[in-house]
Order: C-alpha cells, then structure tokens, then sequence
C-alpha cells in the first residue's frame, strides 16, 4: 500500500512531501502463500493484480498472456470481487488458452490465519469460485511440480519449481 500513499503524496499538497514516511517491509501474502504450499516461487515468477479499478482490462489480459508465453510462474492478487466475478473467469480462460490443462494452479486462502485453506489443483480443474479478494492464486510453471505424501500421516502436496532447467531446452 506505500505506492497507494507516495501517489497521494505526489497529488497533494506540497507540504505532504516533507512528511515522516516510513515503509517497513513485511511478508507479502503472496510469499505465504508460497512457503504454505512449499516453493512455487522458487524460480522466476511474476505478480499481477487482476483488479481492473485502476487500470484497464486489456492491459491485464496482454501482461497475463505474456506472462504465459514467457513461462513464468504467476501470483495474482484481488482476483475475484462481489462487484466484478467475471474478471477471473476472464482469466481462467485465457490460461487454458496459453497454458497446457495439467499446469498447477494454488488457491491460498486468508494465509497464514485461523481460516487458512489451501487448494492445489490444476488449470482444468479450476473454477472461478475457487477464490475471492481473500485469495492468493499461484499458478506454476511447465517447469512446477508436485509431490505427493505418501507415508501413513499422508498431508498435503508439496508444490516447488525447480531452480534449474537442465535440459538446456527453452520451456513452453
């Protein structure tokens, strides 16, 4: 929220750019979220915030296809409000267009507080009311994988993106 604020700084009064302003960095919900599911973040990724208040749509839709294209993994921030469910329906298509169906997809909810709910699936397998403004989504890339527990306490996956793409071939 300091960009939030420093706007308003520039946009006020002159005497509102001497004020004490200080930012502190803290754990985004974006690396929770990450760090509760393992490490799906462990390789280059990309944020995007889905809210179109600010900006317009088509720019969401060329930086999520970009995104895509480039193989990043991606968190997306505000996903889905009351007032604007379709932006994320929006974006789950654009996924399976530029995505293959078994890319994993993480739907973190209200990390890292009592009502914490994970949700490790698929682009297939995804649904528009998998996430609200209270969720994280992370979404892997070609590179992302997913091990399963197997011992008698079971639990669930864990998520990473290897470090290294060995192969030497261009993912995608």
């Amino acid at each position: 929220m300091a960009s939030a604020v420093f706007e308003a700084v520039e946009a006020g009064p002159t005497a509102w750019r001497d004020l004490d302003i200080r930012v502190v960095p803290g754990i985004t919900a974006m690396l929770a979220a990450a760090a509760a599911v393992g490490a799906p973040l462990g390789h280059d990724f990309c944020t995007i915030n889905l809210s179109d208040n600010l900006k317009p749509w088509a720019l969401i839709e060329k930086r999520l296809r970009l995104a895509a294209e480039a193989d990043f993994a991606m968190a997306f921030y505000n996903p889905r409000s009351k007032t604007r469910p379709e932006g994320f329906e929006r974006t789950l298509d654009i996924l399976r267009a530029c995505c293959e169906p078994e890319r994993v997809i993480i739907f973190a909810r209200a990390v890292s507080t009592p009502e914490q709910a994970l949700n490790v699936t698929t682009i297939a397998r995804a649904t528009p009311e998998m996430a609200d403004m209270r969720t994280v989504v992370i979404v892997g890339s070609s590179l992302t994988r997913v091990i399963e527990r197997t011992g008698a306490k079971g639990g669930a996956p864990i998520v990473y993106t290897p470090r290294s793409v060995l192969d030497g071939t261009v993912p995608g």
